[in-house]
């Protein structure tokens, strides 16, 4: 049985926020979707849960946290990306989903007033069938779908502002429920450099996955098998707000 085709992303927009857990979360797949939409002049900003400060078993928290920041700042400047905020209150591998959560993210998109909001995969497997999704991934994507109703509605957390009610669509990273893509033919390279950009991560990995140009061609390049006229391409599940 042949997988259905991948429909193209939505392009009538101009202001995105990119909502996930950890430095290098985009940069696995979505960072050089990213990269073809702020060359065609859209602003997209990037906010994380965590610093990332648990995910080098070799680094201390208190040392690896300022590396990672770094890191996810140089590869956020690779792909057009100038702004990169941290939250705090939430560590690295103990997120929770919950109303302090979905009350930093609220504010964050009334802050920000994008019109798409992209956040990586809260399902409990990957798009092509990977392996099994962890908890920080799938609390931040379930607060960040809430806090886009959150954000919409002035009686929720009124201390943070006036209501953003302009998010129209949600899209989920690397969903195995894609049903649109991004056709990144000539955005991959820079969405490989973007990966690369965090070298003490990848330095503290073995397999696929510390090779970032090998890592992100193959994925891609079965990703557009599914999407008419693309030889690389970026997937989505688009949640309409």
């Amino acid at each position: 049985m042949t997988a259905p085709s991948l429909e193209p992303m939505p392009e009538d927009w101009t202001r995105g926020l990119a909502v996930v857990a950890h430095p290098d979360d985009l940069e696995y797949g979505a960072s050089s979707a990213i990269a073809r939409w702020t060359d065609e002049g859209r602003d997209v900003a990037y906010l994380l849960a965590c610093r990332g400060e648990a995910g080098i078993d070799t680094l201390p928290p208190a040392e690896c946290g300022p590396l990672r920041e770094a890191e996810q700042r140089a590869a956020a400047a690779e792909v057009g990306v100038s702004v990169v905020e941290f939250l705090d209150g939430h560590p690295d591998g103990l997120i929770e989903y919950g109303i302090p959560l979905r009350r930093d993210i609220a504010a964050a998109i009334r802050r920000h007033r994008p019109e798409l909001v992209v956040t990586g995969n809260f399902h409990e497997t990957w798009f092509g069938g990977g392996g099994r999704n962890m908890a920080d991934h799938i609390a931040v994507g379930r607060a960040c779908v809430d806090a886009v109703r959150d954000a919409a509605n002035r009686w929720l957390f009124p201390e943070l502002g006036e209501p953003w009610s302009g998010v129209r669509w949600v899209a989920v990273a690397g969903s195995p429920l894609s049903g649109h893509g991004v056709a990144v033919d000539d955005h991959l390279d820079r969405g490989i450099a973007s990966l690369t950009a965090h070298r003490a991560y990848l330095a503290a990995l073995d397999g696929e996955m510390a090779d970032p140009g090998s890592f992100l061609r193959g994925h891609a390049a079965a990703a557009a098998e599914h999407l008419p006229g693309a030889r690389f391409a970026t997937t989505f599940e688009l949640i309409a707000v």
